[in-house]
């Protein structure tokens, strides 16, 4: 069944995926809101060619009875270093050589890719999202490599696809206005968000404590990004937060139109949407953005409207 609040504000609620298992474990799930297609570049000594990658893409989307997938290109680079790219020592990896800055360094990699995307779009429903975008000149370029795609596969372009990007730089969220006539959708990634916004590296623990997407300065780029994309451009969350109880609230206050999450939380997110009132929901998100801090977001959050 759909995730419509309470009143009446239908939401997607999508799967995280990284392969058909993933996929055949969403019980529910509306679509596939990300797919992290590296699963099939990571561990080998060559990149994956036009015909496996389609076939893997198809795989996920049968797995999920032909409902949309959102394939990510290839986020790789820095942090996630190919053998098969060449890649500069970085000091800093996160804020390096990764993502769509990768790919467009690598257009034979990324063209392979496109193709392997714009094909399996000819048989299936299907987004193309691109990652760590930080300008329009980024974008274009990837869109021009789509265009690309599209003409070297000589069938025109598939009717059901859709293109947007991630927003996972703060600079992408508060240029969200620029972005929106080049895509479909936004997708925000609070994971990357919260790490660039309080300068706290994921998966270091000393500064964990920090990286929490309930603060009001993360929650003012989600908020940027949804004012930013109007009205006909819909914005999706696909980080950790999105399976937060009290996170999807004030997310869906602050305009956010889609969850993805991992398999095992896909129902138990359907089941929060049902229980949000979205206009209350946005008083609570005004609230939240003048709290000073996370712990006061999540203490307003629990008292409710």
């Amino acid at each position: 069944e759909p995730a419509v609040t309470r009143d009446g504000v239908r939401v997607l609620v999508g799967v995280n995926a990284a392969g058909p298992a993933d996929a055949a474990a969403a019980t529910g799930a509306d679509l596939a809101g990300l797919v992290r297609t590296e699963f099939l570049f990571l561990g080998r000594d060559a990149a994956p060619g036009i015909d496996e990658q389609e076939a893997a893409y198809r795989g996920i989307a049968a797995a999920l009875g032909g409902r949309r997938i959102t394939l990510r290109t290839l986020d790789v680079g820095g942090d996630k270093p190919l053998p098969y790219v060449a890649q500069p020592a970085e000091a800093n990896p996160f804020l390096g050589l990764r993502g769509l800055r990768l790919a467009l360094r690598a257009p034979d990699l990324l063209d392979t890719q496109l193709r392997a995307i714009v094909r399996t779009a000819h048989a299936t429903p299907v987004s193309v999202m691109f990652p760590m975008v930080s300008t329009v000149a980024e974008l274009r370029a990837a869109r021009a490599a789509l265009d690309a795609a599209v003409v070297a596969e000589g069938r025109g372009t598939p009717a059901d696809l859709q293109v947007g990007m991630m927003v996972e730089v703060p600079a992408a969220a508060l240029k969200a206005a620029a972005f929106a006539p080049h895509v479909d959708f936004l997708s925000i990634g609070t994971n990357d968000l919260t790490q660039y916004a309080l300068a706290t590296e994921r998966g270091n623990d000393a500064v964990a404590g920090l990286a929490d997407p309930l603060d009001p300065g993360v929650l003012a780029l989600v908020a940027a990004t949804c004012r930013g994309a109007g009205p006909d451009v819909l914005v999706a969350v696909c980080g950790e937060a999105a399976a937060d109880e009290a996170a999807a609230t004030v997310l869906l206050g602050l305009g956010v139109r889609e969850l993805s999450v991992a398999a095992p939380a896909v129902a138990a997110t359907k089941h929060t949407v049902r229980e949000i009132d979205v206009c209350a929901a946005a008083e609570l998100a005004a609230r939240a953005l003048t709290a000073p801090d996370a712990d006061a977001v999540r203490a307003l959050l629990s008292e409710g409207p």
